[in-house]
């Protein structure tokens, strides 16, 4: 088994390939003077099983473009299986055609996956209206989840925590977790106005007095949702607000954005590398990983 990276996921490469005792092959990636990419192995992998370990995060277009070119390459160089491990996978929020025209980018993402790549694993897709993974990909794709992590996560650092989705989407989430460590939980409804525009209510009330709440979604992106739930908490006099997110993107300046709505600590997993990143992974894949080895 050769262990690559397209750049996004180094520290979580080297670290896979170490626990599972593979070798760990950085790719060469550049461009030449006109901009068109360059794309090199620098180890032979006839007859083997490639892993290439990339979350798509940052620059998307660019993580789904270079690995359709490092997945072709290893299948032309020989090898006998290729294995995406996206630990964060783009483009699945655009799962149906909103508005007139527009493109819908999870099947076109899925479409050049399906083509390039033998077996796809990743963690807590966004599943929203594609129910299953393999609703979308015809090849094998793998769904793991965090939420033993991020409640291990809470167990240890949180007393007396009340559990909170921000919407229905991250309800499930949100539920889940707060079973697991015998916790109560509810839930915000969302109005969306726009990308950057959302506007939330508490559904079902329990006391938030004193208590130390956990907002947990899948994605953190602008921060718009967690930040506008933070207020409303805020509001209940909640001793303090601890935001986890499975997905870290944290962009348009979103860890400023929460901590002026209230928001005392930002926790993500390190599916996507960012200094919030205190959720380890690691193992979770080098289970499923392991697998491929036997």
């Amino acid at each position: 088994m050769i262990i690559s990276s397209c750049g996004n996921s180094q520290d979580l490469a080297q670290s896979l390939a170490r626990k599972l005792r593979a070798k760990y092959s950085p790719l060469t990636i550049g461009s030449f003077p006109d901009g068109e990419i360059y794309l090199k192995f620098k180890t032979s992998l006839k007859l083997k099983k490639v892993v290439l370990v990339q979350s798509f995060q940052p620059r998307p277009d660019m993580s789904l473009f270079d690995i359709i070119f490092a997945a072709e390459t290893a299948r032309d160089l020989g090898a006998k299986k290729i294995i995406l491990v996206a630990p964060y996978l783009a483009y699945m929020r655009q799962d149906k055609r909103f508005n007139s025209g527009e493109a819908i980018t999870s099947k076109i993402m899925a479409k050049l996956l399906n083509n390039s790549i033998d077996k796809i694993i990743t963690i807590d897709p966004h599943l929203h209206r594609y129910k299953r993974l393999d609703n979308l990909f015809k090849i094998p794709a793998v769904k793991l989840t965090a939420n033993n992590l991020i409640a291990d996560y809470i167990k240890k650092k949180i007393k007396n925590p009340v559990i909170v989705g921000p919407d229905w989407e991250s309800y499930q989430w949100a539920e889940v977790i707060a079973r697991d460590i015998g916790a109560e939980a509810t839930i915000l409804s969302k109005t969306r106005f726009s990308s950057r525009k959302v506007k939330v209510k508490i559904v079902n009330s329990i006391p938030l007095k004193n208590r130390n709440v956990v907002i947990v979604d899948d994605i953190i992106s602008t921060g718009h949702t967690i930040a506008e739930a933070a207020k409303k908490i805020k509001l209940r006099r909640a001793n303090s607000i601890t935001a986890i997110g499975v997905h870290g993107l944290l962009v348009e300046e979103a860890v400023t954005k929460l901590k002026l709505a209230g928001v005392d600590k930002i926790v993500t997993t390190n599916c996507i590398k960012h200094n919030t990143n205190e959720i380890d992974v690691n193992n979770l894949l080098v289970e499923e990983l392991r697998k491929e080895k036997k």
